[in-house]
């Protein structure tokens, strides 16, 4: 009879370790129950929007050769990664909305994978925009230029260093977390990211502050000063400048870019800083939730619908499509 106990206590034991240190709880959104549904139904929209804009600007810039441009396929480039960083987040928060607080459970694979891909999205939102950034530099400061330096080949290979330089940097970055035993086992967080997962352990995390230091201060610092330096040589060529078409093309691609670019960068430096001040946590979602819910569900249609080329085309494929289902009617 003891030994029977014995061996039933161990059992729970062993399960009870396995749950601590396989299965973790997200906290998600905190939201009321009478808050659930609209909650719910304005993610579920503002998912839906993303997808479909993205989507279809991807598909549009695809089949028509026309658009197979440069700054065109930059689009492509970051419709993709916004439908990436949206597939991501959005699927588990809305399901998650529904489920008691208390009963959010994520494997610790899935939350380590969750991690990896809204750090990848971030850093190739930074990428893309750098790129993005050059070749707005090219166009406006050496137009007659532009066809050689641009062309698709470069890029196709300045879009995969972008890639690749972020996968390598983020697997190193999750890595140094997922290395570390844990002794927690709730997320504070609507999401999996790096900072969660080495916040699980009680083990020195002296390397994994150093090189995430590291990290935000390169890629950020990198972003920030493309930025900075190609803005300030655009307004200095359009200030000496007495084309009117060269300085409205300008003021409409440093507005957009600008104006997606502060957003972005501001939420993702606020978010990470405010990692380190637990008091802040409300904060912290706010920003982090503003950072994957505004770029993609805005990208598309500032880059997308400001561009005279594309809003022809969008046109012409929809009142097509129109003509078509009243014909067959």
């Amino acid at each position: 009879m003891f030994f029977c106990l014995l061996s039933r206590l161990k059992v729970t034991f062993c399960t009870m370790e396995n749950q601590t240190s396989d299965i973790l709880l997200l906290e998600g959104l905190q939201v009321s129950p009478d808050a659930s549904i609209p909650t719910f139904i304005l993610l579920l929209l503002i998912y839906i929007f993303t997808m479909f804009s993205n989507i279809v600007l991807v598909i549009l810039i695809t089949l028509d050769s026309s658009l197979h441009q440069p700054m065109y396929l930059l689009f492509c480039n970051m419709s993709i990664n916004d439908v990436f960083g949206a597939t991501t987040i959005f699927p588990r928060m809305l399901r998650d909305i529904f489920i008691p607080s208390s009963d959010r459970y994520i494997h610790y694979v899935d939350c380590v994978i969750q991690a990896f891909c809204v750090h990848i999205y971030i850093g190739a939102s930074h990428t893309i925009l750098m790129i993005m950034a050059f070749d707005r530099y090219v166009a406006i400061c050496n137009p007659l230029q532009y066809a050689t330096i641009m062309t698709n080949w470069m890029v196709v290979k300045l879009s995969v260093l972008a890639w690749a330089v972020i996968f390598v940097m983020v697997t190193i970055l999750v890595g140094l977390s997922v290395r570390l035993s844990r002794c927690r086992w709730i997320i504070f967080n609507p999401f999996c990211d790096n900072a969660s997962l080495f916040k699980l352990s009680c083990e020195s995390i002296l390397i994994n502050n150093i090189y995430g230091l590291g990290y935000t201060v390169l890629l950020f610092g990198s972003s920030l000063g493309s930025i900075i330096i190609t803005y300030l040589r655009i307004a200095m060529v359009c200030l000496s400048s007495k084309s009117k078409t060269l300085n409205s093309r300008a003021l409409q691609t440093y507005t957009t870019h600008l104006a997606m670019f502060v957003i972005m960068f501001l939420s993702s430096t606020i978010m990470v800083l405010l990692h380190r001040f637990p008091h802040l946590t409300d904060q912290r979602k706010l920003a982090s939730m503003m950072f994957h819910v505004v770029p993609p569900a805005l990208n598309a249609v500032i880059y997308g619908m400001q561009i005279k080329a594309v809003r022809q085309k969008m046109f012409i494929m929809f009142t097509r499509n129109t003509v078509t289902v009243t014909d067959g009617k």
